[in-house]
């Protein structure tokens, strides 16, 4: 049986500082405001002061005809340079965003270790593979995108 399990990294240089942009990625509640795939997230369970803990439905378009929905336990946080939570749902597996100040830049990785859950996916895996990597990086440069207008529009208040 061929694999359900994909890693897929994707890799952001932006130019902002790191404390800015952890405070849009550790706010998973406000993505939707500028972030084009990210159709909803509601909080299901409150974390510790840090948001460990925190659970957190959430409900992703895709570049694809399907949406995808699971839930996001918050497993980890190192302020302003980690956060790793375990995913349930139509996907299953870890998710981390590591942060890192590069000058004046501050540069992002998001390793989405994860394997599919739904029947069809679970069946065709073997033949959409490259499919389901493209799907990913289309979903992850919208949110690139979105990540950098916002701070754009931060930075001019």
């Amino acid at each position: 049986m061929p694999s359900t399990e994909f890693h897929l990294v994707t890799k952001w240089t932006v130019d902002a500082s790191v404390e800015d942009v952890w405070w849009e990625l550790s706010r998973p509640e406000t993505w939707p405001d500028w972030w084009s795939s990210v159709k909803q997230v509601s909080v299901l369970h409150e974390g510790d002061e840090r948001g460990v803990g925190t659970i957190r439905r959430m409900h992703w378009a895709t570049a694809l005809p399907y949406d995808l929905t699971f839930d996001m336990e918050t497993t980890r946080v190192e302020p302003l340079s980690l956060i790793e939570g375990r995913a349930v749902g139509e996907l299953e597996g870890l998710g981390r965003w590591t942060l890192r100040a590069n000058g004046s830049n501050c540069d992002v990785r998001y390793d989405w270790i994860v394997k599919v859950t739904k029947p069809w996916m679970i069946r065709l895996s073997f033949i959409l593979r490259p499919v389901f990597s493209w799907n990913h990086a289309v979903v992850m440069e919208r949110g690139r995108r979105g990540l950098l207008h916002r701070l754009q529009r931060r930075a001019s208040y």
